[in-house]
């Protein structure tokens, strides 16, 4: 059986989460995600501090490294990935591991709201800089 990293980008509200820890069978495969950094683990409250930002993506790329040496089938990662260089370190780490990489795009057909209080302004600046690429 191949191994799998499987990259679930979206807006925020759009559900990468949700569908992260469906896909994970709830545990059985790890989820990383830079809000995990900004999650207290105890209290589940999420408080962002933008200054950590640059900790928080540094973090998720250490803990998915670790999963990738591990062995682990699958390894997934849920983050916003608005811009194309984002992915680029999972990329290498995916080829550095022997993996297979996806990059599954979450739509929020649902009508979900962000629960980070990141404003609709902002998430619109978002989605104009989001790329797909289909081909």
């Amino acid at each position: 059986m191949d191994k799998s990293l499987i990259l679930l980008r979206g807006l925020p509200g759009s559900g990468k989460t949700t569908i992260a820890n469906v896909l994970s069978e709830e545990g059985k495969y790890p989820v990383h995600s830079i809000d995990s950094y900004f999650t207290n683990p105890e209290t589940e409250a999420y408080q962002f501090e933008y200054d950590k930002n640059h900790l928080a993506y540094k973090n998720c790329e250490e803990q998915t490294r670790a999963s990738l040496s591990s062995g682990y089938p699958k390894v997934f990662v849920d983050n916003t990935f608005t811009l194309e260089w984002e992915m680029e370190p999972y990329f290498k780490m995916a080829a550095e591991f022997g993996y297979l990489i996806f990059v599954m795009t979450i739509e929020n057909r649902h009508g979900n709201t962000n629960i980070h209080e990141i404003s609709n302004e902002q998430v619109e600046k978002m989605a104009g800089k989001y790329k797909v690429k289909l081909i």
